[in-house]
């Protein structure tokens, strides 16, 4: 990455901050591998999913390989750089979930495979395993 900014979270919004790049990954979390797969479920035009699969390629995040099924199609799949925006994704979709919906209005539910339960609330824990709240934390600028 070539940014030469100092801030992670500019950084990380400079390569993930758009619709497309998240939704792409998401759909990967989800199973869906191929390019023509993901243009039908997200809607998006041809050559805007093929910029962002080819920015996510480059910056490690994606990588293709031959197609699980043993065509001759190429499908895409999270490295283990892009299987660490897991917690990312999840954090979105439970501000989502809390903050975008009207109470009992209808949306997908992430449940853990092993225990069929929704997945608990992410956030942020102190050295003892206690909520750590904004206000104790500070950013130490360079």
């Amino acid at each position: 990455m070539s940014s030469k900014e100092p801030c992670p979270v500019a950084r990380s919004a400079d390569l993930l901050g758009d619709r497309w790049s998240l939704l792409i990954v998401r759909d990967l979390f989800d199973g869906i591998r191929r390019f023509s797969d993901i243009q039908r479920n997200l809607g998006a035009a041809r050559n805007i999913l093929s910029d962002r699969l080819r920015k996510l390629v480059e910056a490690g995040i994606l990588q293709t390989r031959p197609a699980s099924d043993g065509t001759a199609y190429q499908e895409y799949a999270l490295t283990q750089k892009g299987q660490q925006l897991f917690p990312l994704v999840v954090a979105l979709r439970q501000w989502g979930e809390r903050h975008l919906f009207e109470p009992g209005e209808a949306h997908s539910l992430l449940i853990d495979k092993r225990t069929g339960q929704n997945i608990p609330r992410m956030h942020p824990i102190d050295q003892n395993g206690l909520d750590l709240p904004p206000e104790a934390t500070e950013v130490r600028k360079v």
